[in-house]
């Protein structure tokens, strides 16, 4: 299949596998963008080395029902010593493969067809309308091709930090009346974004988009290998957290819509409505991990996510997954499905889980360290299963201020409100010079 076009160009979305623990959520995420925008590719960065053989022969398989295709990178981690080196600041080991998400960067063309437009999204997402009109469009255009900035621009969607859950991990600054999205009263409305402040002036990494060209190429993967690598492992979720540092004040809003976290629902009652997600990000614990239960008390009432509160929502993907699965075999699919049912819960609950899919289901929380008021403060937590974000990088942006975890972006449903012009926007990226730390001491 080929890519969607304009007048203007090709667009296609990317994300990105490293672990088969996330492989039935790419295939949902493809299958679904099909289903909403099926002439858009879907370009999966899978990596060889750490991705068995038998996921890539599933991404190919899928390649043939949903507009997806498969393509090899390598890894992009830091220097094997520092890797290694336990002082490193991420939260939690599994994130040491997030950096490799940088590589969308370096795709500028697909099927010898220069793409003009790309918008990464995280393997934890689907969709349930069509968010290309809020991603591609006209006035994205005009503000990530500003001449002053050279293209060096993206589009993404605000962190919420309501910190409702009251996270010992998160700054004493993440409260509800801080929030991008508290101001907002209605599900048309885009919070601007304040690039002067701690809470207003960040974005969750889950959905950015941007055109593709060596200079932002350069710009991006320049910035990271001449960053000091003690910099670097300073990070606590790395890719969100260095794309903040290098796009600081070089973002614009996009709809809430293209990348609706799930705990919205009810940590954002004032903008969210079910019929207008496009693209719902389940961050922390996945859905495919665990089947959505009922409540004993209260059969109506369905459960599931590491509190309890998100089973609606986690009952959509399994809607999904029931589609796609009496799809795929009645289309001759049945070693696909074979394949990806190795990494999605079983009904019955009581097969063996390997230890990644434990890393994305009710083990999700777990810390590997302690925090308060977003600093680490060393041991586990004693809340351990409670506490950590999962699946992805949502987590504390630290850039010259520690800042915080859990992207919520805004609400949008009026089609030609699609992006917030930033109140500022310095020429100079804001990265740190050599030698330099991140964070303030």
């Amino acid at each position: 299949m080929t890519p969607s076009s304009t007048s203007e160009g090709f667009n296609v979305y990317a994300t990105l596998l490293t672990r088969p623990s996330y492989l039935a959520g790419a295939i949902l995420l493809s299958h679904t963008l099909y289903d909403h925008s099926p002439s858009t590719p879907l370009i999966i960065l899978y990596t060889p080395e750490t991705f068995p053989s038998t996921a890539i022969k599933a991404l190919e398989a899928e390649s043939k029902f949903s507009n997806c295709i498969p393509y090899p990178i390598e890894h992009l981690r830091l220097p094997t010593s520092a890797a290694d080196d336990k002082e490193h600041g991420m939260v939690a080991e599994r994130f040491i493969d997030t950096w490799t998400k940088l590589r969308v960067f370096d795709i500028l063309e697909v099927n010898g067809k220069k793409i003009d437009r790309l918008c990464f999204l995280d393997a934890d997402m689907m969709i349930f309308s069509n968010p290309s009109p809020f991603i591609f469009n006209s006035t994205s255009d005009k503000y990530l091709s500003a001449p002053e900035d050279e293209g060096n621009r993206i589009a993404a969607s605000h962190v919420c930090v309501c910190n409702l859950d009251g996270d010992s991990w998160a700054p004493s600054s993440w409260k509800k009346e801080n929030c991008a999205f508290t101001p907002l009263t209605n599900s048309d409305a885009i919070a601007p974004v304040d690039s002067q402040s701690d809470t207003k002036g960040i974005f969750n990494s889950g959905t950015f988009v941007f055109h593709p060209s060596s200079s932002i190429q350069a710009f991006v993967l320049d910035a990271f290998k001449n960053t000091p690598v003690k910099d670097l492992k300073k990070l606590k979720f790395p890719d969100q957290d260095f794309l903040n540092i290098v796009f600081h004040a070089r973002w614009v809003s996009l709809s809430w819509r293209t990348n609706a976290l799930k705990t919205w629902r009810y940590w954002h009652p004032n903008i969210w409505t079910d019929d207008k997600v496009a693209v719902l990000h389940y961050i922390v614990d996945k859905p495919w991990a665990a089947r959505v239960q009922t409540d004993g008390h209260d059969q109506n009432r369905k459960i599931a996510g590491y509190k309890g509160d998100d089973g609606e929502t986690h009952s959509w993907w399994w809607d999904e997954f029931s589609r796609w699965k009496a799809e795929r075999e009645q289309g001759n699919g049945q070693d696909l499905v074979v394949a990806v049912e190795r990494y999605v819960a079983g009904e019955k609950g009581d097969e063996e889980v390997d230890e990644d899919m434990k890393a994305i289901g009710g083990g999700a929380q777990n810390f590997a360290k302690k925090w308060k008021d977003g600093k680490e403060v060393g041991g586990s937590d004693d809340d351990g299963d409670k506490k950590e974000p999962g699946g992805g990088s949502h987590g504390p942006i630290l850039r010259t201020r520690v800042l915080g975890e859990r992207g919520h972006g805004p609400v949008v449903r009026n089609p030609d409100a699609h992006l917030q012009q930033p109140q500022t926007n310095p020429r100079k990226p804001n990265i740190p010079p050599s030698g330099s730390s991140f964070m303030e001491p």
